[in-house]
């Protein structure tokens, strides 16, 4: 069985996310969406919230499999059985950003392999940061986010 980890911050799932998933579906028999822990990090929402709204995204998908981890992200791939992680790239920062880890994961755990998926040109100015800003603001984040994560964003901001 081919399994795979994507894993992120989810703070919220935007289409962007979506597509990536999507377009990784018929790659591997299992897909993980890891919804990691960061305690440097401000969260918008719990990640009691983020793992039901992604939950909801992906209610239909059963090759889907939603979970939450803490620590290094590469340990827990390992420890589900995941050969593959899945990153997607919008610019040529993420790129940049992403070899590095790509680079220091593969160090600490070789048989694990990272895979990036290249954002759809639509999509690669969204991301969660720009989202909670909106959102912060009293702004519609309608365009940017799956139909289903909207009941979880009403109120927030």
């Amino acid at each position: 069985m081919k399994i795979a980890l994507f894993p992120g911050s989810f703070d919220p799932i935007t289409k962007a996310h979506v597509d990536i998933l999507k377009r990784s579906l018929s790659l591997f028999d299992k897909i993980y969406i890891g919804v990691g822990t960061n305690s440097t990090k401000q969260s918008l929402l719990s990640v009691e919230q983020r793992l039901a709204m992604i939950k909801a995204v992906f209610i239909d998908e059963p090759k889907v499999e939603i979970v939450s981890y803490e620590g290094l992200t590469v340990n827990f791939a390992k420890e589900i059985g995941a050969s593959h992680m899945i990153r997607g790239i919008r610019t040529v920062s993420d790129f940049e950003y992403e070899k590095a880890i790509a680079q220091m994961n593969h160090s600490l755990i070789p048989e694990v392999e990272s895979i990036f998926i290249v954002s759809k040109p639509g999509y690669s100015s969204i991301s969660s940061t720009i989202v909670r800003d909106v959102l912060r603001y009293g702004g519609d984040v309608a365009q940017f986010v799956p139909s289903a994560a909207i009941p979880f964003l009403k109120g927030l901001g």
